[in-house]
């Protein structure tokens, strides 16, 4: 019983779906706690300032900063290099299967852009039309 159970472990963490579904898994336990009676503590936990210091160098930013700043880097780096190599040697390498998702790419960073100067177009705001383009652009 035990192999099999450490077999169904060992390929379930495998998967090339684990991240994605630890992803998900996380977000709706994030929506839970903020929305609950929990989300005040939330917030000053994640306001709270944590202090690094190393000999001469100290580093005393928030948890909130050191997970958009820290965290997200990581993540961003992880994501650019498996989308590389499927660029050269996953499904991503041949245009005729990249189509689809190169269309939704250029589609999801043109569109809220568009959205945006659809909704603020003859407003002060207008020319703000570049920020979801260049914040959904970045983050790829």
């Amino acid at each position: 019983m035990a192999g099999k159970f450490s077999n169904l472990f060992k390929g379930f963490f495998d998967s090339e779906k684990v991240a994605g579904l630890l992803l998900v898994i996380c977000t709706v336990i994030s929506l839970v706690i903020a929305n609950s009676s929990f989300g005040g503590g939330y917030v000053d936990f994640m306001r709270k300032n944590v202090d690094l210091s190393f000999s001469n160098l100290s580093l005393n930013y928030s948890t909130e900063h050191w997970v958009n700043d820290g965290l997200m880097a990581i993540f961003f780096l992880m994501v650019g290099l498996e989308v590389e190599r499927e660029l050269y040697i996953g499904e991503l390498a041949e245009f005729k299967t990249a189509i689809l998702p190169l269309s939704a790419a250029v589609g999801g960073i043109c569109i809220p852009a568009l959205i945006h100067f659809k909704l603020n177009h003859g407003t002060a705001t207008q020319s703000g039309f570049a920020i979801p383009w260049l914040q959904t652009l970045l983050s790829h």
